[in-house]
């Protein structure tokens, strides 16, 4: 297949603003490249391609960012800035879309669901996010009525946030495990990732971290100071180590180091990019049982679940997480969360749009996780 990938209108690829599309992005780009698929990704002005993606064709639009619905209020309005960048993303791919099999779209935005009828070439979406707007839980339904195949989600739990018309084609994610180093002696840490938001709870692993007497490595884009500056206050002085961005080399270095990784999710996160990324390094994670990593975590194997937003059962479950055996998080990563895995679900789910004789991806991470 000849694919047109559109990256999130958030911002550059690269820069981390788009958060973990931009995770995602690289790991398909990179297995669909491998399997000898053509490759191009449309993005903003300013973005690189991650490692293992250069035989791909990068194409780039300038435009104004687009406002991320994650940090609006459910019942907001759709907002396309003046000089937007995804009305100039979503203008160049409808021009150059005859040249493609499939246009992929990774943005989570009411533009591209809106068009999904009317493009000569099949537009597929991976939605990257649960229910966060009335706008697009009503868009999300209706396309799922009219085109249902052309809707992809990352986990079962993200899926159920919204009003489908058939069982949700479901994705997982997969990582370059290559880049992830297993690190079977940790320092007396624990460790915590994302974005420095209030949706991501940060306050909550800090406030456990300090009933646990250990120091929180804390790794991630700070977008809200005043949050991040106000958890800082309601623990003891040292208790927070903060590192800040960080590109992925670096992440998983830091990462490996920690006991038992903190996840501790406010919403309903779509899969838990950061739950794999520290498996893959062998780091075991405690985690609220909401959402992705709600599914992804298996009690006693891979980590330990924590009735969510309760610091209390947060601190029994990372105390149970420290006795895992640090060799089984990373193995379930390899059977798990592989690039290879990923590209092949996602080529099944494409080659369906193309024809009725392709295989059909339907649950087949769900039946993977659950093996």
């Amino acid at each position: 297949m000849n694919i047109l990938v559109v990256n999130t209108a958030v911002g550059p690829l690269g820069s981390g603003a788009g958060g973990g599309v931009e995770r995602t992005l690289g790991s398909l780009v990179a297995g669909l490249l491998e399997r000898g698929h053509g490759l191009t990704v449309l993005t903003a002005t300013g973005s690189r391609l991650p490692p293992r993606c250069e035989g791909a064709a990068l194409w780039v639009e300038p435009g104004t960012a687009q406002p991320s619905w994650q940090h609006q209020p459910p019942g907001s309005a759709v907002q396309i800035p003046a000089d937007s960048l995804l009305a100039a993303l979503w203008r160049r791919a409808l021009a150059e879309q005859q040249r493609f099999d499939v246009l992929l779209n990774l943005g989570y935005d009411w533009l591209p669901l809106w068009l999904t009828p009317v493009t000569t070439t099949p537009l597929a979406h991976l939605v990257s996010m649960g229910s966060v707007s009335a706008a697009m839980d009503q868009l999300i339904a209706q396309i799922s009525r009219s085109h249902p195949r052309h809707l992809a989600f990352h986990t079962a739990s993200q899926a159920a946030d919204f009003d489908l018309s058939a069982p949700p084609v479901l994705l997982g994610n997969g990582f370059d495990l290559d880049h992830y180093t297993f690190q079977p002696q940790p320092l007396p840490q624990l460790g915590w990732a994302g974005r420095i938001a209030p949706e991501k709870g940060l306050e909550d692993a800090a406030a456990a971290a300090a009933v646990l007497g250990l120091p929180l490595v804390v790794m991630g884009r700070v977008e809200d100071s005043a949050y991040a500056e106000r958890v800082a206050a309601s623990v003891p002085a040292g208790t927070l180590l903060w590192k800040g961005f960080l590109e992925p080399e670096a992440l998983q270095q830091e990462l490996g180091r920690c006991q038992v990784l903190l996840n501790t999710p406010k919403w309903n996160e779509a899969f838990g990019n950061v739950v794999v990324e520290a498996l893959a390094c062998g780091v075991p994670v405690a985690s609220y049982a909401r959402g992705g990593p709600g599914e992804l975590i298996q009690e006693g194997r891979n980590g330990a679940l924590a009735e969510p937003d309760v610091v209390a059962s947060l601190v029994a479950a990372c105390q149970r997480a420290l006795a895992i055996e640090r060799q089984q998080c990373r193995r379930w990563a390899e059977q798990h969360a592989s690039l290879a895995g990923l590209a092949t679900r996602v080529e099944a789910w494409l080659a369906a749009l193309m024809g009725p004789a392709a295989a059909d991806p339907i649950g087949s991470f769900k039946r993977s996780v659950r093996a």
